[in-house]
């Protein structure tokens, strides 16, 4: 999974024409222009984006704001609306419809979607940003940062009370509510971890009244959140088929919508499940060699076998408070492979493995936070969350049979080498900071998929076929996830039948199923853009390789795949392929 917010590049051929160049020219000022305004639409997520002139300000999220940001994207819409499409470059016409779905996205969002009236943790995430965003990177001295912390925490009063006064109670789901109760505490230990021992590099009396000042806000706002919002809640987490199908259009940019998704994914599901079952025979008759596997054996046969053989792997378990440092390890390890196979570039932009913050925990196990584009040469962060420390033995132990080395070893080639660090970092080499801004989930998770089989298919850690295994169940899980996604929120499938396709169909151990469901409810349409982009990535190299024959070579394809940034793969497909820029 990845976090992040995207200078602008237009293309001139020699040889186009006068038409052509004031069209490239009209969009290139309206990007630029909308680059500029991303401080208005929110300025913690300009600060993200590295845009750092709005870091003083906190992000008004009333009804007045939300009006304005309507009206901004209405006036880009009408701009963008009067530029001749067609005669762009091939470039600028991919930055004009990232830029148009943009638009479109963000006016459903505000007047359909309406998360802004149901959803708490919009808000718990961009305060918790705010401040992080500021102090996690040294973009700029300390002193200057921490004056910017301090006018921000000076603001959060306003912010949360603006945020009391928007949220709806009886349409905010009670999952919704209960995670904003924990991430709504984990705002104090940003201050407390990461500010408070900073404090001598700051003007020390204005900083320590305004940590004050918050200290009292998050407390205010804790108590709302305990006594009144989560008693009052009472929406349905379940957004339905309309706003489902709508959200999975955007999120996905793809012609495959929710029908298509879910019956690749349900074929898909037992065609992995067949080649995991193919593998573990072979790893079961080593220790078993006297055994003898029917010609046609039933799913409770395949079943037994798969076990047993992942029960191999999850006996080799990282200390539950050793993951960060085994990961580091393994991200070394996986880095130097890729430069031993030749598979990628390897870039050599800082990343730093840390635990994850406090206040992003509860959605997911980790994540890629990579710097924003405009903040060159900052860290990007693999964060691993740490175990709850309220979890009993039988919890923790589960955890870590999920999270055994070999699962921690794809789960790196996942987040870092030769996934999210890596292809971030090469993306984001294309001078189109609009591209980045608006990058495409299914591209950015769907290569991180497809890079973990790269690994695997290249042989790394000897062809172990124990690692082989592991790599299927985690690719069997972004197929789970496509047939959850849907299936939760349309179709209505309840915790136990969601519950038993992930640890019985998907040989997930109880505390990742259950951190799944969590995860499916607070974000739907999410969990379909691992195996969508999969899908998308694997058919564009096989397009790729037919096209090129002879001359096909990984290096050559993954450097031209990851050099047009990180649109949706329908675009790069045809860049690649010179295709018309489909719709």
């Amino acid at each position: 999974m990845t976090r992040f917010v995207a200078l602008l590049f237009i293309a001139f051929a020699p040889i186009v024409t006068l038409a052509a160049s004031a069209a490239d020219k009209a969009f290139e000022n309206l990007a630029q222009e909308y680059l500029d305004d991303l401080g208005n639409f929110s300025p913690v997520g300009a600060t993200l984006v590295g845009d750092h002139r709005t870091d003083h300000r906190l992000d008004q999220v009333d009804a007045a704001a939300r009006e304005h940001e309507r009206e901004l994207y209405q006036q880009y819409r009408k701009a963008l609306a009067g530029i001749d499409r067609n005669k762009l470059s091939r470039a600028n016409q991919v930055d004009a419809k990232l830029l148009q779905k943009q638009i479109e996205s963000g006016l459903w969002s505000l007047d359909t979607l309406q998360e802004w009236a149901w959803n708490p943790l919009v808000y718990t995430n961009t305060a918790g940003s705010a401040i992080y965003g500021l102090v996690a990177r040294d973009f700029a001295p300390l002193g200057e940062r921490l004056k910017n912390v301090t006018a921000r925490l000076e603001q959060l009063p306003r912010f949360l009370q603006q945020a009391r006064e928007s949220i709806q109670i009886p349409r905010v789901p009670k999952v919704h509510a209960e995670t904003a109760v924990a991430q709504n505490q984990g705002l104090s230990s940003i201050i407390d971890l990461m500010v408070v021992p900073e404090m001598e590099a700051a003007d020390r009396a204005a900083l320590e009244a305004a940590i004050e000042t918050a200290r009292d806000a998050l407390a205010l706002h804790q108590n709302w959140l305990e006594e009144k919002l989560v008693p009052g809640a009472a929406g349905d987490f379940r957004v339905g088929p309309a706003l489902f199908d709508r959200k999975l259009a955007f999120a996905l940019d793809s012609p495959l919508g929710r029908k298509e998704v879910q019956a690749r994914a349900e074929a898909e599901y037992q065609a992995v499940r067949n080649e995991m079952y193919n593998i573990a025979r072979e790893v079961y008759a080593e220790d078993h060699p006297y055994t003898s596997f029917p010609d046609q054996p039933d799913e409770a046969f395949k079943q037994v076998i798969i076990r047993a053989a992942l029960e191999k792997a999850y006996q080799q378990l990282p200390p539950a408070d050793g993951i960060v440092e085994v990961a580091r390890e393994m991200l070394q390890q996986a880095s130097d492979f890729v430069v031993e196979k030749n598979l990628v570039e390897m870039p050599d932009d800082p990343v730093e493995i840390i635990v994850m913050p406090e206040f992003q925990r509860g959605v997911s196990v980790a994540y890629l936070d990579p710097p924003g584009p405009l903040d060159k040469g900052q860290s990007a962060f693999y964060a691993v969350a740490p175990l709850p420390e309220d979890w009993t033995e039988e919890q923790v132990n589960s955890f870590l049979r999920e999270y055994n080395m070999y699962s921690i070893q794809d789960l790196t080639l996942h987040e870092g080498v030769p996934g999210h660090y890596l292809q971030l970092a090469l993306s984001n080499r294309y001078p189109s900071t609009l591209r980045s801004v608006f990058w495409s989930g299914p591209f950015v998770e769907g290569w991180a998929v497809y890079a973990e089989r790269v690994m695997i298919d290249a042989g790394y850690l000897d062809n172990d076929p124990l690692m082989r295994l592991i790599n299927l169940k985690w690719y069997l899980r972004a197929v789970t996830n496509a047939i959850i996604d849907a299936a939760i929120h349309v179709d209505g499938m309840t915790e136990q039948q969601a519950m038993k396709l992930m640890i019985e169909g998907g040989f997930q151990e109880e505390r990742e199923a259950a951190g799944k469901w969590v995860r499916a409810q607070l974000t739907s349409a999410q969990l379909s853009t691992y195996f969508v982009g999969y899908q998308e990535h694997i058919e564009m190299r096989k397009a790729v390789e037919k096209a090129w024959g002879k001359d096909f070579t990984l290096r050559k394809y993954h450097d031209l795949a990851l050099s047009f940034g990180s649109p949706p793969v329908k675009y790069v497909r045809a860049l690649i392929l010179d295709e018309p820029i489909p719709e």
